[in-house]
């Protein structure tokens, strides 16, 4: 038998194998399966394994957990994955528990990999998209015209929710490929089209790709900030798409921060944020039962269903939230403590801005940048429209704006462990 070199410590092999089972694993993927007191993994992946565990096998608990790994920690242990164990996969949640010097990895061709394979799809040029237990409305944002899309699915039925959602939205006439089975025996490949997606009986293991063609009433989103306001449901209570899109230039997200919304309207700027980049996350606080309803409906049919929405008006329905990095207040600036309220909550190094268009609500704002600095900004715009046959300019109401970052702690910390 093959033998394995680890480096001294290391306790944990974590192991990709495909459809093709162990004829597909290299010799020391095979040898740290043989090696190992416990093997880890899903029925499929053990069957797959088939007579090289030679230890106590381990199917996963339901609901799924790593405890019985942690717990075997410093035991020979492995773990079985499909393909790619860091791509979407259980490496990745392993990583966050045990070091890298303390496991090897043996990955496999994922699943993404084999699709642009069978494609002749340059991988680098695709967007690859995990809707495994996620809703097939986080798809939304990345259908624009001629862009190549691989999805991973959660079951069967993945490639109709696929081809209604992105017919329902204009995207019809895109080409269509459900691949199954990747890699092994049972391996299929078919072709349609979104708007006559008609297959019945397609495997539980697949990946859909899509290449995406608009038709000429395509629901498009663009790539830049500020939508169109007609986009969202909203009873008028939105920061309109030119102040939205100045807003969220002055919010300027970051990677893997946290956005608070107060008072949120119809969740346009928090939709926006989220939209700017997967790894961001908001909250909308919104104490109007409807409009907090109407938020969420709005996340959803713009891609961004993760959008939190809480139901409660600031300062009370902060507590207990996590600490945000960023804090937009588009609405209930002027009740008693909001601002005092968001101000301590906020990170350290964190920014605030804060839009007015009440003169009651730009007090406010003078008053702290009087106190705390920060900058000032006025907003005016006009639009054009009908004046006795011809056209003039009708100015919007002028918006103030106030933007602030927080000082860090004295030893340079953001006040929250950071």
């Amino acid at each position: 038998m093959p033998q394995t070199s680890a480096p001294p410590g290391c306790w944990l092999s974590i192991v990709g194998i495909g459809e093709d089972g162990a004829d597909g694993l290299s010799p020391a993927a095979r040898a740290a399966i043989s090696a190992a007191e416990m093997v880890f993994g899903g029925p499929r992946h053990l069957a797959l394994a088939g007579a090289l565990v030679t230890g106590e096998a381990r199917t996963w608990p339901s609901p799924f957990s790593l405890s019985g790994v942690l717990a075997a920690r410093g035991r020979r242990v492995c773990v079985l994955a499909s393909g790619d164990p860091f791509l979407h996969g259980v490496g990745a949640s392993l990583s966050r528990h045990v070091p890298a010097l303390e496991m090897r990895a043996f990955p496999a061709p994922s699943a993404f990999s084999l699709a642009a394979a069978r494609l002749g799809w340059a991988l680098q040029e695709a967007d690859l998209v995990s809707l495994h237990a996620r809703p097939v409305a986080r798809l939304r944002p990345f259908l624009q015209d001629g862009a190549r899309l691989i999805l991973l699915t959660s079951d069967g039925n993945g490639p109709r929710q696929v081809a209604d959602f992105a017919a329902a939205h204009g995207f019809g006439p895109s080409r269509l490929v459900v691949l199954e089975a990747l890699g092994g025996p049972a391996e299929r490949v078919r072709e349609t089209q979104a708007e006559a997606f008609a297959f019945t009986d397609v495997a539980a293991l697949n990946v859909v790709a899509l290449e995406v063609v608009a038709a000429p009433d395509a629901a498009v989103l663009p790539l830049a900030s500020g939508l169109p306001d007609e986009v969202f449901a909203h009873d008028g209570q939105i920061t309109k798409r030119e102040i939205r899109a100045l807003t969220l230039s002055s919010l300027a997200p970051r990677r893997g921060e946290l956005l608070w919304d107060i008072g949120a309207g119809a969740g346009s700027i928090a939709i926006e944020w989220l939209l700017a980049h997967p790894s961001l996350a908001a909250i909308a606080i919104e104490e109007n039962p409807e409009r907090a309803a109407r938020i969420a409906r709005n996340a959803s049919s713009l891609g961004v269903p993760h959008l939190k929405v809480v139901e409660g008006a600031a300062p009370g329905a902060l507590a207990g939230l996590p600490a945000p990095d960023v804090i937009f207040i588009g609405g209930g600036a002027s009740e008693a403590g909001v601002f005092d309220a968001a101000r301590a909550a906020l990170k350290g190094g964190g920014r605030m801005v804060a839009n007015a268009v009440t003169l009651e609500t730009e007090a406010l704002l003078l008053a702290a940048h009087a106190r705390l600095g920060g900058d000032l900004v006025r907003i005016a715009l006009s639009r054009s429209s009908p004046v006795k046959g011809m056209t003039g300019w009708r100015p919007a109401m002028p918006v103030t704006q106030w933007r602030w970052t927080k000082p860090r702690d004295a030893d340079g910390s953001r006040g929250d462990g950071a």
